[in-house]
């Protein structure tokens, strides 16, 4: 095996899950700037996780919609100009009904 590949310097590190409120402790060389309090009353650094085993459907067997970074506020503010798309196909479709010329020859 390739020497110096690995990194050497684990430490524990707290996981935690913002969507569920679960944290854990494990060893990582993960990089973070912030730190959390831990149970056991040291401190250690903290990485943040949009979702984990905790969180997951596969995992819980629940459904559960998790909006990570507002992702449906942004599509909606960028499309908001469109002002509502589905509206305007289901307004057309009976006028073009209207407009059709009306045809007496029975369908075979």
């Amino acid at each position: 095996m390739k020497k110096g590949v690995h990194p050497e310097e684990y430490r524990l590190v707290v996981f935690k899950d913002f969507s569920c409120d679960e944290a854990f402790i494990t060893k990582s060389c993960a990089p973070s700037k912030e730190t959390i309090k831990w149970e056991d009353g040291n401190e250690y650094p903290l990485v943040k996780l949009e979702i984990s085993n905790m969180s997951h459907p596969f995992f819980t067997g629940k459904m559960k919609f998790v909006d990570t970074a507002g992702r449906i506020d942004k599509f909606n503010k960028k499309f908001a100009k469109f002002g509502g798309v589905g509206k305007k196909k289901a307004e057309a479709a009976p006028a073009a009904e209207a407009d059709a010329p009306a045809t007496d020859t029975p369908a075979e």
